[in-house]
C-alpha cells in the first residue's frame, strides 16, 4: 500500500469515527434530531400543582402550545385553540397549553379565558425546552405539533391562523 492511499484511509477513518460520535453526541444531549424525546419527558405541573408528563398522551395527535399571559399573539390564538379541541378530540387529539409564566397568573386567565384543555407550567425552564424544539429565538407563541408516536411533524413561531391550525391537523389525522 502506498503511503498516500495509507494516509488516506487513516484520515478517512478519523473523518468517520469523528462524525458517529458527533451523531451520538448529538442523540444523547437533544434526545433525538427534534428535541422530543426532552418535550415527551419533560415533568411539568398542571394547574393543580401536579406533574405531569406528555408522554400521558401517548398515542393521540398533540398541539403543545407554548404562551404566557402577557404575550398579546398568544392570547388572541386561545380562542382558536378551544374551537380545534373541541372540533379534534373525537379523532385522537389533544391541546396542551405550555405556561412560560408565573401559576397564579396563568390559573386566574385560564379561567377568565374559558380554557378547556390541559395547561402545564414551564415558568423559565420552558424557553430553553423551546430552544431544543427548535425555537432559537425563544420567540412566543410557539407551537409544535406531535404525530401519534411522539414525533414531531410541525412548528409554528407566532400566531396560529385558522387555516393553518385547519391544514396541519386535517394532514395529522387522516395519516
Amino acid at each position: 500500500m502506498t503511503p498516500g492511499r495509507r494516509n488516506a484511509l487513516v484520515l478517512g477513518g478519523a473523518a468517520l469515527a469523528a462524525g458517529a460520535a458527533g451523531f451520538v453526541a448529538a442523540r444523547l444531549l437533544f434526545g433525538g434530531g427534534n428535541g422530543e424525546g426532552a418535550l415527551m419527558a419533560a415533568r411539568l405541573p398542571d394547574l393543580a400543582g401536579k406533574s405531569r408528563q406528555l408522554a400521558e398522551w401517548r398515542g393521540k395527535i398533540l398541539v403543545c402550545n407554548f404562551w404566557a399571559t402577557w404575550c398579546a399573539p398568544c392570547r388572541e390564538e386561545i380562542p382558536l385553540l378551544v374551537a380545534a379541541r373541541a372540533k379534534y378530540a373525537g379523532q385522537g387529539v389533544e391541546i396542551v397549553g405550555i405556561a412560560v409564566d408565573n401559576a397564579h397568573k396563568v390559573g386566574e386567565f385560564s379561567k377568565s379565558m374559558g380554557i378547556t384543555y390541559p395547561i402545564l407550567l414551564s415558568e423559565a425552564d420552558g424557553l430553553e425546552l423551546m430552544r431544543r424544539l427548535g425555537n432559537t429565538s425563544g420567540g412566543l407563541p410557539y407551537t409544535v405539533f406531535l404525530d401519534r408516536e411522539g414525533r414531531v411533524a410541525h412548528r409554528k413561531l407566532g400566531a396560529l391562523k385558522a387555516q393553518d391550525l385547519e391544514q396541519i391537523l386535517g394532514g395529522l389525522t387522516k395519516g
